[in-house]
């Protein structure tokens, strides 16, 4: 499996100007070679060139991992904390022959440590932003990947069912939150969730990137639940929103729209349509519903290894949908002051259409 992702690696650089790409710790490394790492103060980097073996630069801990796991041939160069990583960046130069060549890094993740260390050890090779390169490679997941982002997705939806019987008014968002991590470490997530969970609920419900706090729920409350699990280093991210008692007609009639934009959102979403049609079909419903101006983010995101990832399903991205991309749909509407809707589920684009990963029911449900 990994061999096959390098070699489309290789082919995808044929097409571009770069002669390798560089990978740090983190998902694209993992991607192409099953190994993973931590960001820490000792810098790992892959590199991909477009002709010969990769080449790892790591410390000297990662040997037995690198040497019991590496899936193809794969020269590592390795440094202690006392001699530093730069003689090893050196030696990783030197092996690939690279200088006054084109090297692909990642714009987004690299760190400022990692680019001094290739600029000191590569001499005069010109760095380029290789996002769009990964991107390609990663966007369209296989069977085994959609297996485990389905699997991540089953978790997460077994502890959320698990940690309702928990909520009422009375108790604080934290604790909603502490009750939902343990349920979905109980389900069978890895350790190392996609993201803090969002528990918001009432007012703060209509912050869409709301922070966890102290308050306590109360009857009247909208209550949003975002959260997600992991497994095998995939990701499931899914948002409910329900109603502690009785809500007033205004939070209804948004939570309609909402559920109503999420179903249109998935159901524009298909093989040709453009990103921007499907935040344009969900968009839609809550504009002529008259709340168009609480819409306030794109109605989605990719998933996969990462919980934000290519394709970004906004209303200027005119990327066509292609079978086996993955993203989230997740529109909302967010009163200031007064609460917010958002419904987000997981979605695949299928030959004729696109199934959604995640099952949990998308109606009003009144808890506590």
């Amino acid at each position: 499996m990994h061999l096959a992702r390098l070699q489309r690696l290789k082919s995808a650089l044929t097409e571009t100007a770069l002669d390798c790409v560089a990978a740090i710790a983190g998902p694209n490394l993992y991607y192409l070679t099953g190994l993973s790492f931590h960001l820490s103060e000792r810098p790992t980097v892959g590199f991909f060139p477009r002709e010969g073996d990769p080449v790892i630069v790591a410390g000297i801990l990662e040997e037995s991992k690198i040497k019991s796991k590496v899936p193809y041939p794969l020269r590592a160069f390795y440094y202690t904390d006392a001699d530093g990583p730069a003689a090893a960046f050196r030696e990783a130069a030197t092996a690939l022959k690279l200088s006054h060549t084109q090297l692909g890094v990642e714009n987004r993740r690299m760190r400022v440590m990692e680019l001094r260390f290739i600029e000191s050890a590569f001499g005069k090779v010109v760095i380029e932003a290789a996002e769009e390169t990964f991107a390609k490679l990663r966007m369209i997941k296989d069977s085994l990947e959609i297996d485990l982002m389905r699997q991540a997705t089953i978790i997460a939806e077994r502890a959320l069912a698990a940690t309702l019987p928990q909520i009422r008014a009375g108790v604080t968002e934290r604790e909603v939150a502490a009750e939902l991590v343990v349920q979905m470490l109980r389900a069978g997530s890895e350790a190392e969730l996609p993201f803090s969970p969002i528990v918001a609920s009432g007012p703060n419900s209509a912050l869409p990137h709301a922070t966890i706090t102290d308050r306590v729920l109360q009857p009247g409350d909208l209550l949003t639940l975002d959260w997600g699990a992991a497994t095998g280093g995939y990701f499931s991210d899914l948002t409910r929103t329900f109603a502690i008692g009785e809500i007033d007609s205004e939070l209804k009639k948004i939570y309609e729209l909402v559920k109503n934009a999420n179903a249109a959102g998935k159901a524009a979403a298909r093989p040709g349509a453009t990103c921007a049609n499907v935040d344009a079909a969900a968009r839609k419903v809550i504009v002529e519903g008259g709340y168009g101006e609480f819409f306030v983010h794109r109605v989605g995101h990719g998933l996969g290894l990462e919980d934000h990832e290519d394709p970004s399903m906004h209303g200027q991205n005119e990327l066509r949908l292609e079978t086996g991309m993955t993203f989230t749909v997740e529109p909302g509407i967010y009163l200031p002051g007064k609460g917010g809707v958002r419904i987000e589920d997981d979605v695949i684009v299928t030959a004729h259409g696109c199934e959604s990963l995640s099952r949990y029911p998308r109606e009003l449900e009144v808890i506590g």
